[in-house]
């Protein structure tokens, strides 16, 4: 129960930090954060109508490219992300550099110049014979690879995973949320020495 509620804490003070730029973020970071405050367990796919999730937006050293995923079960263009395990200890960074590491085969760590979180983003997940439908409260980071030519993926994740010009990602880019994610980190990679 301790581990819990310092976690929690942790989520609510990253959370209180965050600075939403357009009004669905602004309305999603609020109800992230009444989330985070009255969910017994906020990271556990055990909360059937809201959990946390990680993700993260994976440039290469030169921030010149970005990595999209082909996600298997919702066939979108996405970045890597997904769900917190309890190695993580509550932590969202560690949940989207784990899931980064997994889900792209490279080394990855987060961008030194990025605020933390990047964007958040509450999405719903369709229902599906095991699971009801339920929301996916993200917490999005900017990380570089750091060795970009080991780009792999899991097939049973993705259809596929690839290195994209920032243009490129655009076009994939099929929601208003993931175009308002990317820009940032572009803004980010433009800026950095």
């Amino acid at each position: 129960m301790e581990f819990e509620v310092s976690s929690a804490a942790s989520l609510q003070s990253l959370l209180e930090r965050h600075v939403p730029e357009d009004v669905k973020e602004r309305e999603d970071l609020e109800r992230m954060r009444h989330f985070a405050r009255s969910l017994a367990r906020p990271f556990s796919r055990e909360q059937l109508e809201a959990h946390f999730t990680g993700s993260a937006v994976v440039v290469d050293p030169e921030g010149a490219r970005v990595v999209l995923l082909h996600h298997r079960k919702l066939q979108r263009w996405l970045q890597p992300g997904g769900h917190a395990d309890v190695a993580d200890a509550g932590h969202m960074e560690a949940t989207a550099l784990r899931e980064a590491r997994e889900e792209t085969g490279c080394r990855v760590s987060l961008h030194p110049a990025a605020p933390r979180p990047l964007d958040v983003d509450i999405h719903t997940i369709p229902a599906r014979r095991d699971e009801p439908e339920h929301h996916h409260l993200d917490v999005r980071f900017l990380v570089v690879a750091e060795n970009p030519d080991a780009l792999t993926h899991d097939p049973a994740e993705s259809f596929g995973v690839r290195w994209l010009t920032w243009d490129e990602a655009m076009t994939h880019a099929d929601e208003a949320p993931l175009r308002r994610m990317l820009a940032k980190a572009r803004r980010v990679v433009a800026s950095a020495p």
